[in-house]
């Protein structure tokens, strides 16, 4: 790698790091170009020399927070057994990554797709995310014969409204009250919605 590469792979590194720091912390409203720039110790022009704008920042970031989430989750749910089993342990995990990071809760649920780049890429990235998690023991699940891909597709989408609106109510009404009270319901709800 040449050192020109070494230079602008360095200088994008800050400004990523800075707005995941920001989001983390602070959540998207604190994101802009200066507040960027500044916490990077940066201007805010030099910026503009290795992105296009804040918004494709802030879908790196989106995609970063995700390949994170994913390590932690596969490295927690590596020795569950396959199928419907492990679908909940993923979903668990997922669920505890948001609670323990409510800025990136706040990123992916909360936020108008608008102020974080109306582009399809980003909505579709975090639309998605559950759904690739399990994606391996969903097909698992309709090679060994225990769901049809319909009914897999119907579970999908319960899974994903179902966990996602009951993350909203825990996170932003502090219901049902107390973590272990809610994971409690999310094993109930799990437990319906995987019931092959």
């Amino acid at each position: 790698m040449e050192k020109k590469e070494i230079q602008e792979q360095r200088m994008r590194g800050y400004f990523i790091e800075a707005t995941r720091e920001m989001l983390k912390g602070e959540g998207l409203r604190s994101i802009n170009v200066r507040a960027v720039a500044d916490r990077a110790g940066y201007s805010y022009a030099t910026m503009y020399n290795y992105f296009k704008d804040i918004k494709e920042l802030v879908f790196i970031c989106v995609k970063g927070f995700q390949d994170e989430a994913e390590a932690i989750i596969f490295e927690k749910t590596s020795k569950v057994p396959r199928g419907k089993e492990k679908i909940s342990e993923i979903t668990k995990s997922y669920i505890s990554y948001f609670v323990q990071y409510p800025g990136i809760f706040e990123l992916f649920f909360v936020e108008k797709m608008n102020d974080i780049g109306a582009n399809q890429p980003t909505a579709s990235l975090i639309y998605t995310f559950l759904d690739q998690l399990c994606a391996a023991e969903w097909q698992y699940c309709i090679d060994q014969n225990l769901i049809t891909e319909k009914k897999a597709t119907i579970m999908k989408d319960q899974l994903r409204f179902g966990i996602t609106g009951m993350m909203l109510f825990y996170m932003h009404r502090g219901l049902p009250v107390g973590f272990n009270e809610f994971i409690f319901t999310v094993d109930v709800q799990l437990n319906t919605i995987l019931d092959f």
